[in-house]
């Protein structure tokens, strides 16, 4: 699941094109004056579906249109489409037009939950380049994690996740409530948590990551060394808004 993320790119679209993705499929389009792309609950009447069996999402809930060289998306549903750094697209508004690159949409459910709609917009620098067979080879950026340390960092960095503005990590004690929940045989505690996560930001200090350490931030620390921590992983792509995947057993209500 994590490695089909629009997060990590789309290397082999055409300039113009939108790769949009949810849980129930990805479809991929190439740029066309007018053309659509419909999402919403009612799969038989869309071209993407989401939240199929939430009856908070509109059978119909939005729309992806390209007209003037650009993507714009617009809301038809009864609630609002949360974008990122908490901005809101509502009924009736105008159109939005989508940035070349990574968008994630969050359309509101019953409770708290919300539905990813990921969608990426191709440019030229997603278009696939000449082989290169005696380059040097890259290595990769995203980090390695344990089964046991993906789920404690989604719990934690859930608001990054959700590309909340300003987000900032889930405290220790409802991170090992919410743990607790998902994993009620695996003695979860505010300080199994912190053990974990101070594991992470150990491993990655010592491959060069800067920020993990107390004594490289200085005193008040607070949340800066998770914060930190958090903000590598989700700009390395080690961590995926598909990821909040893994909260879905939560009871949101």
């Amino acid at each position: 699941m994590n490695q089909e993320s629009l997060a990590r790119g789309v290397p082999h679209a055409a300039p113009g094109a939108i790769v949009a993705r949810t849980l129930a499929g990805r479809l991929h389009v190439d740029p066309a004056e007018g053309r659509t792309v419909r999402f919403g609950r009612n799969r038989p009447d869309v071209d993407l579906c989401v939240g199929e069996t939430d009856l908070r999402v509109s059978r119909r809930h939005g729309l992806l249109t390209h007209r003037g060289g650009h993507w714009w998306v617009a809301n038809t549903g009864q609630s609002p489409i949360r974008l990122p750094r908490a901005r809101w697209l509502f009924r009736d508004e105008d159109s939005v037009p989508l940035p070349s690159g990574y968008t994630p949409l969050f359309v509101p459910g019953s409770g708290d939950r919300e539905h990813l709609l990921e969608l990426y917009v191709a440019d030229d620098r997603d278009t696939p380049v000449p082989p290169r067979a005696d380059s040097v080879t890259q290595p990769p950026t995203r980090w390695r994690l344990t089964p046991d340390e993906r789920l404690v960092l989604v719990v934690l960095g859930q608001r990054y996740l959700l590309h909340e503005a300003d987000p900032q990590p889930v405290s220790r004690q409802q991170a090992a409530l919410m743990l607790a929940e998902l994993q009620p045989e695996s003695n979860w505690s505010a300080k199994r948590v912190e053990h974990v996560v101070a594991e992470v930001r150990t491993r990655l200090s010592a491959h060069g990551v800067p920020g993990l350490l107390r004594e490289e931030v200085g005193e008040p620390v607070g949340n800066t060394l998770n914060n930190n921590l958090l903000r590598e992983l989700v700009l390395t792509t080690t961590l995926v808004p598909p990821d909040l995947a893994l909260l879905d057993t939560l009871s949101w209500d």
